[in-house]
């Protein structure tokens, strides 16, 4: 059975979003979208989280309410990778610099009973379904980490990925799914991208590609992981390569990165194959990677 690899949301439903800056009372849009990076799943084919409200927080003002935000909407995280994102709204904010975003979710917390009708569940290969729960103990959210800048009179647009792969973790013996949420926000037109083919896959096995900032990645991340927590959590982004041996990593901030690559059996990790280095990401450009397994 698969062990399920995600990670990516808020809790009790919150994004967090500090504004640095302010620019004398004028205003500019945010245009905010949502994406996921996942792997592989449990048997999963549909993580569902529902998103009730938006707020935003200014050292001014503290926390503000995104009244011009459409809620609840639900969406299907999986179907939102490789690229693909849904947008949340345009909004219109206060022109400056700002840091932290949350969202609100409708999610119940963990030790509170199962909730008659929740907006956050997990959908299986048979058609079974299961909650998902938020920690204990949450009260406020989780932050999402990226920097932006809303112009005066101007527009911005902003992605948070929900990186499903360490948003959502199987809690030990209850067997509850709980959201740990890990939200990166990137401005759309400062990423680039990776694109690459994986050659010489061996027959009955799935080969992951983890995309690290260079320098950042450490064996002891391939370790069995300590209960509720994940392999590789320092991973910016990853992919599975499909059946051709495609991937694609999306939404990454320029930069250089080291490509770990990973040999999966029956759904479980099996190995590290090697490292692909100093890979360079720039802003609105695809970097082709070519990795040939027999060749790491």
């Amino acid at each position: 059975m698969r062990k399920i690899l995600l990670f990516s949301f808020i809790i009790l439903p919150f994004f967090l979003f500090t504004a640095c800056e302010k620019e004398n009372g004028e205003t500019g849009t945010l245009k905010l979208y949502i994406t996921d990076s996942p792997i592989d799943s449990d048997g999963i084919t549909n993580v569902y989280i529902t998103v009730t409200g938006i707020q935003y927080h200014t050292a001014e003002d503290g926390w503000q309410v995104v009244e011009e935000y459409e809620g609840p909407k639900k969406f299907d995280l999986l179907d939102l990778q490789r690229g693909k994102s849904e947008l949340l709204g345009s909004f219109e904010l206060e022109a400056g610099t700002y840091t932290q975003i949350r969202f609100l979710l409708d999610a119940p917390q963990r030790g509170g009973g199962p909730p008659s009708s929740p907006g956050s569940y997990l959908v299986f290969e048979d058609g079974s379904e299961k909650n998902l729960f938020v920690p204990s103990g949450a009260q406020t959210g989780y932050k999402a980490v990226g920097t932006f800048t809303v112009p005066m009179n101007g527009t911005v647009e902003v992605t948070a990925d929900f990186d499903v792969r360490k948003s959502v973790v199987k809690a030990g013996a209850s067997g509850l799914y709980i959201l740990k949420p890990t939200i990166r926000l990137q401005v759309n037109d400062q990423a680039g991208q990776i694109e690459g083919e994986v050659l010489n896959i061996p027959e009955e096995t799935e080969t992951v590609v983890y995309a690290y900032k260079s320098g950042t990645y450490e064996e002891s991340e391939a370790d069995d992981p300590a209960e509720e927590e994940i392999r590789f959590p320092n991973a910016v982004s990853s992919d599975m390569a499909d059946e051709d041996g495609f991937f694609h990593l999306a939404y990454l901030a320029p930069g250089t990165y080291d490509l770990v690559i990973v040999s999966m059996a029956e759904g479980e990790f099996s190995q590290v194959l090697g490292i692909v280095e100093d890979v360079l990401v720039e802003s609105n450009i695809t970097t082709s990677v070519e990795v040939d397994i027999e060749e790491l």
